[in-house]
């Protein structure tokens, strides 16, 4: 390999593992998200030049880290009125001079806590079932509140956290989700996210371990990253859970997550992570798709519905009834989603409905549902897995 394909190569692979890291560690010094992407992009793109020259360093992080906070810092020295304010502003370490960033470059890991990237617009709409637009017009209206009304970019203290932590929760489990099923590409997962995700919960528990929300949350992403080796077959097809072959899945991240699960049902109201983790404990702790208590499943469903109704787990608790009591119920129960504005765009729904027609025997209208999927499906492992249903059919 050429210099040239080398250097490209290691900052692709920088950008796809450190870029939201680099991104935490500069907007911890600017206090503006706008400012601190400028100088990142320009980090990047000095590192093209400057990596060919030297080689790629050690750890591209910490030089990206560093080019992008001096550039930072020349900005917030441009700035009269903010010259004064510099030593506040840039932090402890600063003072002694740009090279002490590199020392200061270590903390990028806990900034994942402070700042969470890697996630597209697209995929960000995708998981909260909203348009690209919707959640673009979202994001730029929450930059300018931040930048209005001169939210400061920090990290809460301590006390704060509880009250807080159920919007953390969300993205870390956002991040898993995307991890675990690629919105789109031509693979299944995006190990990359999938296993930040898993450290950024684990890190999450080390600080709050009496927290039921957490140890959830934790235990969910074990449970359902156990299966991540069995979810795809020896050609790379899509195999569904009654597929997978279970003596593959990862024990230890299952005893953990299980361990997890028993200590956040502890609480006298399970939040809706434990309720999710205890639907992903049944599906692991049955030895085969057969011997899994579907009834156990729609039942957590219900309890999980009160405390948090949303359409997709109204959608997962439509599937179980189906697999517990048949296809015609799981059937009548998806029927009743139809009309539900948030699950036009979901494929997952047309599939479902697929699946419960084909075994009624009801083949057109099954084929018409995996059709229907087909269209909105846009990762090509599930767009290849529904062709061959609709072949079969």
């Amino acid at each position: 390999m050429d210099v040239d394909a080398a250097v490209a190569a290691a900052l692709a692979e920088a950008h796809r593992q450190e870029w939201g890291y680099v991104l935490a560690a500069t907007a911890r010094l600017t206090r503006d998200l706008d400012t601190a992407e400028e100088c990142v992009q320009d980090a990047y793109a000095q590192a093209l030049t400057a990596w060919a020259a030297s080689g790629v360093p050690a750890r591209p992080g910490a030089w990206l880290t560093t080019v992008a906070r001096r550039r930072a810092m020349d900005l917030i020295r441009r700035n009269d009125t903010l010259r004064a304010k510099l030593p506040l502003l840039a932090g402890p370490g600063l003072e002694d001079g740009p090279d002490a960033l590199i020392e200061d470059a270590e903390d990028v890991p806990d900034d994942r806590l402070r700042l969470i990237c890697g996630l597209t617009t697209t995929e960000i709409a995708s998981a909260f079932l909203v348009s690209e637009a919707t959640m673009a017009a979202r994001i730029t209206r929450a930059k300018k509140k931040i930048a209005a009304t001169r939210i400061p970019y920090r990290v809460p203290p301590t006390a704060e956290l509880p009250e807080r932590i159920e919007a953390v929760l969300d993205v870390v489990h956002l991040v898993f989700t995307t991890g675990h099923t690629a919105r789109a590409g031509a693979s299944l997962q995006r190990r990359d996210l999938a296993e930040r995700a898993l450290h950024l919960a684990r890190v999450l528990h080390q600080l709050l371990p009496a927290s039921p929300g957490v140890a959830g949350l934790l235990a969910l992403i074990l449970l359902t990253d156990a299966r991540r080796h069995t979810r795809t077959g020896p050609g790379g097809q899509l195999q569904l859970l009654a597929d997978q072959d279970r003596d593959q899945w990862d024990r230890a991240e299952i005893g953990e997550g299980i361990t997890l699960v028993k200590a956040a049902l502890r609480h006298r109201r399970p939040s809706r992570w434990a309720l999710m983790a205890a639907i992903a404990a049944v599906h692991a702790e049955a030895p085969r798709y057969r011997d899994t208590d579907w009834l156990e499943i729609a039942r957590l469903y219900d309890v999980l519905l009160e405390i948090w109704p949303s359409p997709v787990v109204a959608l997962n608790r439509a599937i179980a009834l189906g697999e517990a009591h048949g296809p015609k119920a799981g059937l009548n129960a998806l029927n009743e989603l139809a009309d539900e504005p948030q699950l036009a765009g979901y494929h997952y729904l047309a599939a479902a409905r697929g699946e419960f027609l084909s075994r009624l025997d009801r083949t057109d209208d099954a084929r018409l549902a995996y059709a229907e999927a087909l269209m909105l499906a846009e990762n090509q492992i599930e767009r290849d897995f529904l062709e061959h249903r609709l072949n079969q059919l």
